[in-house]
């Protein structure tokens, strides 16, 4: 039984791992697979195909950084929510299996988890997804990456673009906007009090 590694011109560095359409694995065996292989960065795709992820460049883990720092000042502070990095996986309803660069879920959706549940891949989308692109990535794929977390119940997403000094916001049920050199990330109505400074992103200290 076959079980193809192909490369990917869209994501550099990143390896695709194919399996035969009558083989799958289960969300348990996968989580088994990622922890088997901690230095990998590991997703499953909606057709079930294992993506390994490069690792990223010091000047997008300094942005991610930043961003991870303020938005969990703003949740303690908050309180409804709980933010998690890049290592956090998500179980989407399409089947995929997802890790954000960061992400934010309301305490009252965790509550429901079994104990079991919250130690594994999370069963559920995030309320907030931030993506940050690296200086290789491609557009076009991390547009479909939003729109895969869009279509599977986040209700806010941020794709920030670096090097275009754009941030795209994604809704539920409505096209992407551009937003051009904002200066904070913000959303009174679904995150109120919250405002992710954006210095860091567009200008590193590196």
């Amino acid at each position: 039984m076959p079980i193809a590694l192909e490369s990917t011109d869209r994501v550099p560095g990143r390896i695709d791992l194919h399996l035969p359409r009558d083989l799958s694995l289960s969300d348990e065996l996968l989580f088994a697979v990622c922890q088997a292989n901690r230095e990998l960065r590991i997703e499953r795709s909606a057709h079930g195909d294992l993506e390994i992820m490069p690792p990223t460049g010091a000047e997008t883990g300094m942005r991610n950084a930043a961003l991870i720092a303020d938005l969990v000042a703003w949740a303690r502070q908050d309180g409804r929510g709980i933010v998690f990095d890049s290592s956090t996986g998500f179980l989407l309803p399409n089947g995929a299996m997802r890790s954000p660069d960061v992400s934010w879920v309301l305490r009252s959706r965790l509550s429901a988890l079994s104990p079991r549940q919250k130690r594994q891949f999370l069963p559920l989308a995030p309320d907030l997804v931030v993506e940050l692109a690296s200086p290789t990535d491609d557009l076009d794929a991390l547009h479909a990456r939003m729109r895969e977390w869009r279509d599977n119940g986040v209700h806010l997403g941020w794709l920030i673009l670096p090097d275009q000094r754009q941030v795209w916001r994604y809704l539920p049920h409505s096209e992407p906007v551009c937003l051009d050199d904002l200066q904070a990330l913000q959303d009174d109505e679904r995150l109120p009090g919250l405002s992710l400074p954006l210095a860091a992103v567009w200008a590193p200290m590196l």
